[in-house]
């Protein structure tokens, strides 16, 4: 099987917070689609700084992550960030990776959404099993 990328949206869930108690406006949430790798073999939402800069995602903690390599690296852990695939959300926390590094999806963003990775189609899909997973959406 070949790389699988999928098209989320990600948003800082602490503007969404703000929004719904109307201390700022819906336009000023900020958000972005990106283009992301899906890897079943990461645990989490992993960012590049800038991403995290540009979603203004305030630092929570570091924490440490072994690498494919074997190699155990710090990394700042910001967030909180909500991700929107399809019909799907959450919210998690992200791990940020230095410079324009590519981001990944891990398993706990894609275990949360119910989505599932299609081995023929190479492609992101949500589960059939639960097609219509209820979307919770602020207002």
């Amino acid at each position: 099987m070949g790389l699988v990328y999928a098209e989320i949206e990600i948003i800082n869930g602490s503007d969404l917070v703000l929004s719904k108690r109307n201390l700022i406006e819906k336009d000023e949430v900020r958000r972005m689609n990106i283009n992301i790798l899906v890897d079943t073999g990461s645990y989490y939402l992993c960012i590049n700084e800038t991403i995290q800069e540009q979603l203004g995602l305030p630092f929570i903690e570091k924490r440490k992550g072994q690498l494919a390599d074997g190699r155990v690296v710090e990394y700042d852990v910001v967030g909180p960030v909500e991700i929107k695939f399809k019909n799907r959300r959450c919210n998690v926390d992200a791990m940020v990776l230095e410079g324009q590094n590519e981001p990944l999806l891990g398993a706990i963003p894609l275990e949360d959404m119910d989505v599932l990775v299609h081995p023929l189609r190479q492609e992101l899909i949500v589960n059939p099993e639960h097609p219509y997973f209820a979307q919770m959406k602020l207002k």
